[in-house]
């Protein structure tokens, strides 16, 4: 079957979920037995989000493969519950980079490089690509209808589903239908205005999907398919839900799939959504509920852990527990609040993070966490912090630190090693000096696992396990010895590289160079958080 392509597109404002509709679309083509993948194309000019602070653009996902990504493609790979790759995230600074390297090396043979066709032509290759050997690729085009940055990528589109057909082409706008308190009413204005913008441009959507704070209703729906062109079973309302897991039950129940499969050929499709729904259910109505502290210092912007809390969710729902999170910034976390700030809770976890600002608390969290047999779980720079506060306690190395927060410091623990191999097994050098994009340890690594160990148990016994990267700075290897024999016991391992690290004594003390939450799902939550969780649980 020839690939057949949806494109997702959003207006009237940013940041109203067309990602997780994206997620939900292709989670019932697949469970109706189709293969299906997204992309995502961001109409910013960084080549990537690597470099972007957290505060401003969210959470940096990370492919197996080592692509730093927009988040929502860690949203695609949760509902999917497939790896995705460098295939499936470009940026208007990575086309823009790629179509001046070809004409640096003359492959234009000497013409005039302009948007159309040359920038143009360059988009609609990625999405070709991206959608090679699949039956049915979602395309989500960042940004609102209306951004002058998003024009090449809509112009892209346009000019895609004109060459592919009728058939084989869908256009899928998501937009909002705002509730007037004053009014008392739901109006269809903003909408109507954001399809006439993306007429204009040439685009006629196929299908809507209205987020609301309530239901349209019958006439509602009947309105905005007249006014906007679509067929009534085409308009599809996407009401706020307290879990993001409901939204493909949703849009099943509204006979989505049936608009879709009208519209694209697809015959008739059903999809089995029997096991995810159970999920859903523990997800919204747990039996059990814990708190735990959630110790960062992005936390101004919850967004910057989206993989994580997602990750603990379905650790909720694996153990049929509501995990509530105490955010506790870092910043003001000292030794004379840590008592009153982390008593009440089951658990600590300390996220990752880059720079000095905020590490003073996260010490504290960890040592407030081995001091009273608190469950414990650092993950990356949650790690580096474990160790840096081990060594400092009780080892009595006062000015134990890392190179990253001072790079002259006397004793450090965490250090910047000058190469390594990286995920596609080419070496990399870096150097404090190097460009921070890209010069990190990113992607999959196997890690080998201490047999017994803490982390072993946690992956039901494996030696052998692989996950993500996204950082520069190592644990230092000079410091194993003496962490070994006083109770810190290195349990993983890559190259020679330490990445993780536990305290066989503690009730749960577990921290880990990589990121578990980048891996995890719905229906298969990472091992070392639900690890974590049962652990909390059981306190």
């Amino acid at each position: 079957m020839q690939t057949k392509y949806i494109f997702v597109t959003g207006g009237v404002l940013s940041s109203l979920g067309k990602g997780i509709a994206a997620a939900s679309i292709a989670t019932l083509l697949k469970s109706a037995g189709l293969k299906v993948s997204i992309l995502k194309c961001d109409p910013y000019i960084n080549v990537d989000p690597g470099t972007m602070s957290p505060l401003e653009h969210g959470e940096v996902f990370v492919t197996d493969d080592g692509a730093e990504t927009d988040l929502d493609l860690g949203h695609y790979e949760r509902f999917l519950g497939e790896n995705l790759s460098q295939l499936n995230n470009f940026t208007t600074g990575r086309v823009y980079s790629s179509v001046i390297e070809k004409e640096r090396r003359g492959d234009y043979l000497g013409k005039t490089i302009q948007v159309i066709p040359h920038i143009t032509g360059e988009i609609i290759s990625r999405i070709k690509d991206a959608g090679a050997s699949k039956d049915i690729l979602i395309v989500e085009i960042g940004g609102t209808v209306g951004d002058i940055e998003g024009l090449p990528f809509l112009e892209s589109i346009r000019m895609l589903g004109g060459e592919l057909g009728h058939e084989n082409a869908m256009f899928v706008h998501l937009t909002l239908v705002p509730y007037i308190k004053a009014a008392g009413e739901l109006k269809t204005k903003p909408t109507q205005h954001s399809v006439g913008e993306l007429r204009r441009i040439g685009i006629i959507p196929d299908m809507l999907i209205c987020r609301s704070e309530q239901s349209l209703g019958r006439e509602l729906k009947e309105k905005l398919a007249t006014s906007c062109g679509v067929a009534k079973n085409c308009v599809i309302e996407s009401c706020d839900q307290p879990s993001i897991y409901q939204v493909p039950l949703s849009f099943e129940a509204q006979g989505i799939l049936d608009a879709i499969s009208g519209k694209l050929g697809l015959g008739e499709l059903r999809a089995d959504m029997s096991e995810w729904n159970e999920l859903v259910k523990r997800v919204v109505v747990p039996a059990n509920e814990i708190t735990i502290a959630f110790v960062g210092k992005y936390t101004d912007l919850k967004e910057s852990y989206k993989s994580l809390t997602e990750a603990l969710i379905h650790a909720g729902a694996a153990t049929d527990t509501r995990v509530n999170l105490k955010w506790v910034d870092s910043e003001k976390l000292e030794p004379s609040t840590a008592e009153s700030m982390l008593k009440d809770c089951a658990g600590i976890l300390v996220a990752g993070g880059f720079g000095l600002r905020g590490v003073s608390g996260m010490i504290e969290a960890a040592k407030y966490a081995r001091t009273t047999n608190t469950p414990y779980l650092g993950i990356c720079l949650g790690m580096q912090i474990a160790l840096i506060e081990f060594a400092r306690s009780v080892l009595g190395i006062k000015d134990a630190s890392s190179a990253e927060f001072d790079k002259s410091c006397s004793e450090p623990v965490i250090y910047l090693i000058d190469s390594f191999i990286d995920a596609s097994g080419a070496k990399q050098i870096r150097t404090h000096i190097s460009p921070l994009g890209g010069t990190m340890r990113l992607g999959g690594y196997e890690c080998h696992c201490a047999p017994g160990s803490l982390l072993s148990k946690c992956y039901g016994g494996a030696n052998l396990i692989k996950e993500r990267h996204r950082h520069r700075y190592e644990a230092n290897p000079l410091y194993r010895e003496r962490l070994e024999n006083a109770g810190m016991k290195i349990s993983g391992e890559s190259d020679g590289l330490i990445e993780a690290a536990e305290i066989p004594e503690h009730k749960f003390f577990l921290g880990v160079q990589f990121h578990p939450e980048f891996t995890s799902r719905l229906k298969e939550p990472n091992p070392a958080i639900l690890g974590f969780i049962k652990a909390c649980c059981a306190r």
